[in-house]
């Protein structure tokens, strides 16, 4: 007796998660150009809208809110420090913890990113209430996928 035929694979076009990989990799380049007016990667423009969203920030928090382990942040808030947006500094309660804080020339970034903004709002061409909703899906969907990632112990 033949053993049944496995499915086919599903076409690439059809994989949700080919559609937000290629989409991940389409935002990336629109932000590009306006993001190197700024002088900024996209990486460090993530970490400068969290940091404007909440001032010193302790660095683990700061890896958790961007989704990224300290062997990718810690070099990345050091080239903020040198670009002098960022200041690094242990905390005064706990010397173990390190701080992250904007300095006057990061705080002052924060009305050059409106031209970033308006880029990507031309780019995606839907509307707000759309884009809201969208937004509230893919994180329900990273929601489920970081609850299914943690249960499998990844």
């Amino acid at each position: 007796m033949d053993s049944p035929t496995p499915p086919a694979p599903a076409g690439l076009d059809s994989l949700l998660c080919f559609s937000v990989y290629t989409a991940g990799l389409a935002f990336n380049r629109v932000y590009r150009r306006p993001l190197q007016r700024l002088g900024l990667t996209y990486p460090q423009y993530l970490a400068m809208l969290a940091l404007w969203e909440r001032d010193l920030s302790p660095v683990g928090q700061l890896g958790e809110r961007l989704s990224l382990d300290s062997s990718t942040l810690t070099p990345l808030l050091k080239r903020l420090e040198a670009m002098g947006l960022v200041t690094r500094r242990r905390s005064d309660a706990d010397e173990r913890r390190v701080v992250v804080g904007l300095t006057d020339k990061g705080r002052a970034l924060k009305i050059e990113v409106a031209d970033v903004m308006r880029c990507v709002a031309e780019a995606v061409d839907m509307s707000a209430p759309r884009a809201a909703r969208l937004t509230q899906d893919i994180g329900e969907l990273r929601a489920h996928l970081q609850r299914a990632a943690a249960a499998t112990g990844d």
